[in-house]
């Protein structure tokens, strides 16, 4: 067993307590990126669905249903907005991974990475803010097409 003295065994015990703030992050984006995939693959089920029900990708002829057409347009731009929820995810965990690498390599070396861990860690921040945006933003496009979804159903049956 390696023994410590007591300031050095105090000093990993910091270093430790302090990096479990950034992997809490990194635990919550890693649930973010969960959801945006799972929201993925919903959007990629619907648009597999609407090209086979309306036989446009068998013939690829363009000129079919209007209304799919839209809807398609609709779940590219829903697609898009979680395309940049995912990359700013990624990046605010990479940034997080950074910012624990950069705490333990400035406690073997004792060099002032201060302003390092600042710039990680904040950018891990605004990305994940970003995230949750770009996130925010599909989930409005989505409420917004389920609306005019309805409202078309509503005029086609009354």
């Amino acid at each position: 067993m390696i023994e410590l003295p007591d300031t050095a065994l105090q000093s990993v015990i910091h270093v430790i307590q302090t990096s479990l703030t950034p992997i809490f992050l990194l635990s919550a984006i890693a649930a973010l990126l969960g959801v945006f995939t799972t929201r993925l693959s919903r959007i990629s089920d619907q648009a597999a669905s609407l090209t086979t029900a309306t036989g446009q990708e068998k013939n690829g002829d363009g000129g079919g249903d209007p209304i799919a057409m839209i809807r398609l347009q609709h779940l590219r731009r829903r697609s898009h907005a979680l395309d940049i929820a995912v990359f700013l995810a990624a990046v605010g965990g990479a940034c997080t991974c950074a910012t624990v690498l950069a705490l333990f390599v400035g406690a073997l070396n004792s060099s002032g990475l201060g302003p390092v861990l600042f710039v990680l860690f904040g950018l891990a921040i605004v990305c994940t803010i970003g995230a949750l945006s770009a996130f925010l933003t599909e989930m409005l496009i989505a409420g917004r097409g389920l609306r005019a979804e309805v409202t078309h159903h509503e005029k086609r049956l009354g």
